[in-house]
Parts: structure tokens; C-alpha cells; sequence
């Protein structure tokens, strides 16, 4: 029988990076809805999408202060306990991070991960947990990543991380993949690329100061940093991209290029690709991509809109994924792309 693996931390991005997203992340939309104790630190820091930080010497009301979740000592039950609220409406769970950074001697000894599907309902202590992760011994200040065996059978909603018996977590992180609800009218015109209904940035050319996944969150973010942005080039003729695996096959009738936050580093312009593929990940040089939005000049702040008129190469075209095209570099907060799924496809 298969087991858990635990990976090394800078494997992480190699073994969950171009199939997952992290399904709990406050970027995303998940949101903690209750917990046993934080006394010390906030539950709501696990889900940060952002790194740790220290600040030495730094002391609150409460005593030392921790960018964590960190509880009363002496804890009378057998463990703390946070509920936490997915960001997209379930998706199933193929690894988890719990990282104990800047928690030496009061770090969480171990811990253990569950979960369930509500629909329109919050847990309650009636629920009946399913196991994700059972019990697993974490060591101070460091990244734990567990990969397991194989993606869970069922798609969760909610999740409650459980420490044993208290103690501090910096960042919980829960790497799978997007079980989305689609609207029941087929003619409904939805965002393909959107990341809770399935989209998922599957490569990229680079992401030196913001990651690809970005491009398909909720909402226009709140700064540059929650953008794709790529490194400055420096070699004549360069451009940087990214390809995206849309959610379902679908027709597409609009996309839409957002540079919010980006005013002295928006691409100086940009072009649309697409394509219809079963693969997971199209290789970016692939001969078969079609040329769907011309180059576009950027400019700072902007949602930069392409209406089925001014496409190109999407008349009743299935279409599984785009890539987006910066020239020559730069940042790029959102990318929609609006159609019809394909049912049939």
C-alpha cells in the first residue's frame, strides 16, 4: 500500500506547481471560521499567502510576537484545533504544508489534517471528519510538505488543521486541485481561466517578483504583489509568457488583460494565443497555437478588453488553453478569459 511522503520543502513547487493551487490560501478567497485558542497569534495568519516574517524583539500585550497561529500552553484536550473555509466551492487534496518558521520551543509537536464537503452549511460539532493527513511529527522553525499517495477520492469544502497538543504554526497550506460548479444554463458566459472554475497557470517563461497563479484570482487584487511580474530582460527581440489551462473547453468571446498596480513596469504590450489540446501542459513552443489577440499596446492600470470583435480565430473554435504574451517583460495583475464551455469537446 502506497504511503505519505514526506518531500523536501524545495521540492514543493516541482511536485505541486503545475497540477495545483493551494485550495485554503486568503488570496483565494478561504477563510478561517473558527478555532479552539490564539491566545498568542491569529488562526487567520495560517492562510496568508505570503511568506513568514520575523520581527525580533517585538513584543505585544500577549508577550512575543509571531506572524502565526500560536496557542496557550498547557492545553487540557489532546489538541488545538482550527476550521478553516476553502476558497473555491471544494476541491480535492493531493499534499499539505505546515510550516513551523520562526516557532523554535514553541513550535506545534505534531499535527493532523481533515476534512468535509458541506454545501450551504457551516461545520458544527456534529460534523464527521474524514481524515486527509493522520497524525505527523513536525520539528521547529522549518517547511513540512507531505505529498499523499494519491489525490483524495472525495472533493472537500472545509478543512480543520488539528495541533497536538498546542503550540505555533506559521503558514498552513494545502496543495490540490479545483472541483468547480458550473452554472446549469450550458449558454451561460462564465471565466474559463477563472481558479475556481478550474483554471489552472500551468508554465511560465518566468515569475521573479509574482507568481503565475495570481493572473487568475478573484477580484483585481490589492497591490503589485498579487501579479505576475517577470524579470527585467535585458536581450533584444525577448518576451515572456505564460500558458493557462482553462477550467473546461470553451468558446471564447472575450479576454480581458488587467496592469492594475503596474505603472512603471506594464508590459510594453502584449498578445493572446490559444489552443485546443487533451494534454495537461501544452509545451509553449508548440507549432499548433493560434494567434487569437494581436499585439496590443499596454498601458498602466488598465483592464485591457478584447471583444469577440476584435478576435481573432475564435469562431466556434474549442478552445483548452490560452497563453498570455508580455513584450518584452513586465507585470500583469488579472487575465479573464469569458466563453461558452464546450460541452461536447
Amino acid at each position: 500500500m502506497a504511503q505519505i511522503e514526506r518531500i523536501h520543502a524545495s521540492k514543493a513547487q516541482e511536485t505541486f506547481g503545475t497540477s495545483c493551487v493551494d485550495l485554503i490560501s486568503s488570496a483565494l478567497g478561504g477563510q478561517v471560521l473558527s478555532f479552539s485558542d490564539q491566545f498568542f497569534a491569529d488562526a487567520a495568519n495560517l492562510i496568508n499567502p505570503a511568506s513568514p516574517i520575523r520581527k525580533p524583539g517585538y513584543f505585544v500585550e500577549t508577550g512575543a510576537w509571531y506572524d502565526g497561529w500560536e496557542t496557550r500552553r498547557h492545553n487540557p484536550e489532546p489538541a488545538d484545533w482550527v476550521i478553516i473555509k476553502l476558497g473555491v466551492p471544494s476541491g480535492k487534496v493531493h499534499g499539505v504544508e505546515v510550516d513551523t518558521a520562526f516557532f523554535s520551543g514553541n513550535h506545534a509537536p505534531a499535527v493532523s489534517v481533515e476534512g468535509v464537503f458541506l454545501e450551504g452549511r457551516e461545520p458544527d460539532q456534529d460534523t464527521v471528519w474524514e481524515s486527509i493527513l493522520p497524525r505527523q511529527e513536525c520539528g521547529p522553525t522549518q517547511r513540512h510538505v507531505w505529498r499523499l499517495p494519491e489525490p483524495t477520492r472525495d472533493a472537500y469544502s472545509h478543512v480543520r488543521l488539528n495541533m497536538y497538543p498546542d503550540g505555533g504554526i506559521a503558514r498552513f497550506r494545502l496543495f490540490g486541485t479545483v472541483v468547480p460548479v458550473f452554472p446549469t444554463d450550458p449558454e451561460s458566459i462564465i471565466d474559463l481561466a477563472h481558479v475556481a472554475n478550474g483554471g489552472l497557470a500551468v508554465s511560465c517563461s518566468d515569475q521573479h517578483f509574482g507568481t503565475r497563479h495570481n493572473l487568475l484570482l478573484p477580484g483585481r487584487g490589492k497591490d503589485m504583489g498579487d501579479g505576475w511580474e517577470t524579470a527585467r530582460s535585458r536581450v533584444p527581440g525577448h518576451v515572456d509568457w505564460t500558458v493557462i489551462k482553462l477550467g473546461a473547453k470553451g468558446y471564447i468571446e472575450e479576454v480581458i488583460a488587467d496592469t492594475l498596480h503596474f505603472r512603471g513596469n506594464f508590459p510594453q504590450a502584449i498578445e493572446v494565443y490559444a489552443i485546443n489540446s487533451d494534454e495537461h501542459e501544452v509545451p509553449a513552443e508548440d507549432a499548433r497555437w493560434e494567434l487569437i489577440v494581436p499585439r496590443s499596446p499596454c498601458a498602466k492600470d488598465t483592464e485591457h478588453a478584447f471583444p469577440s470583435t476584435l478576435l481573432q480565430n475564435t469562431q466556434s473554435k474549442v478552445v483548452s488553453h490560452v497563453k498570455l504574451v508580455i513584450i518584452p517583460d513586465g507585470g500583469v495583475k488579472r487575465l479573464r478569459v469569458f466563453g461558452k464551455r464546450a460541452l461536447k469537446a
